[in-house]
């Protein structure tokens, strides 16, 4: 028996910040008023949003959570070096080509009058491998879709020098076919983690947003969110921790990402409070460095456990 998904319903876009903010909000992320406002000005413009900031604070979350919020296709590309055209716009099907030509040859008969028509087919459309740039430009009756470049900065510059004609004009041009343009533009989200500078040609082209780590208030909300069944007082006492392990000198301080792991962890163990026990069972969870976890067990642990027993 077939089984029939369910289509997604389109949302129209939010008209104001205020409507920006509850679209987020309803959809599980919490956004601060800077964000809401790029995001907003983004959509309204029909420009990319190109957000910058460290790994874990959110960036790509915020694609995901736009996508299903206005009920659009998310179409990622997740970026690495090396990337090229045929991974990300388009290749040719040779298999599929190739298998044309050998049936177009075995037919002795009409192989010569029909040399040319298949030289000019297997070039056409049946014949293209879509891949996630070109797929974003088609049309959907759900609307256009939300496409995530995540962490250009991985990408090299070659490869960002392509985008420009597609976060400009949102079209790719295929030598064998032509101009591939869109009827209407994808939602542009961009991240990326600076670990090298994009180049401003790019930029240009895009609004820009720096994602920084939340406030306490704003963690301790997305906390609750993301991890209902944690008791209120461990979730403050994690939001401490966590705010004052970002004030030390790591060489990557924890994002949100590792706040929230953090915390399930913890639930996970049977810990109802952060004491320093369980601060030094668990700080592999919240922090990825083994120079960073030597530094809070030496320097930090009495002062982030302090913190935690303050709220």
């Amino acid at each position: 028996m077939t089984q029939t998904l369910p289509q997604k319903r389109p949302k129209t876009l939010p008209q104001s910040i205020e409507d920006t903010e509850a679209l987020l909000a309803g959809a599980g992320y919490v956004p601060d008023r800077a964000l809401s406002t790029a995001l907003f000005l983004a959509l309204k413009l029909g420009r990319p949003l190109f957000l910058e900031g460290e790994a874990g604070v959110g960036k790509t979350e915020i694609a995901k959570v736009l996508s299903s919020a206005l009920g659009r296709d998310l179409i990622r590309l997740q970026c690495y070096e090396g990337l090229d055209v045929g991974s990300a716009v388009y290749e040719w099907n040779y298999p599929r080509q190739m298998m044309a030509i050998r049936l177009a040859e075995s037919d002795r008969d009409g192989a010569a009058g029909r040399s040319s028509e298949i030289a000019e087919d297997i070039y056409g459309p049946d014949y293209l491998i879509e891949r996630p740039l070109l797929s974003a430009l088609r049309t959907r009756n759900a609307g256009p879709p939300v496409l995530l470049i995540d962490e250009l900065d991985r990408t090299d510059e070659p490869f960002e020098a392509y985008l420009l004609e597609i976060l400009s004009d949102f079209q790719v041009t295929i030598p064998e076919v032509g101009t591939v343009k869109a009827e209407s533009p994808p939602i542009v989200i961009i991240t990326s983690n600076r670990t090298r500078e994009i180049h401003d040609a790019l930029k240009r082209r895009c609004l820009y947003h720096w994602v920084g780590y939340p406030d306490a208030a704003r963690e301790y909300t997305i906390l609750r969110n993301k991890v209902p069944e944690a008791a209120d007082s461990l979730s403050r006492q994690v939001v401490a921790a966590v705010q004052e392990l970002r004030n030390g000198d790591l060489f990557k301080p924890p994002g949100i990402a590792e706040s929230i792991d953090w915390i399930r962890a913890l639930i996970a163990l049977n810990r109802s409070d952060l004491d320093r026990d369980s601060i030094a069972d668990t700080l592999g969870v919240v922090l990825k460095y083994q120079d960073d976890i030597a530094r809070v067990q030496d320097d930090k642990a009495e002062r982030v456990l302090a913190a935690a027993r303050a709220v």
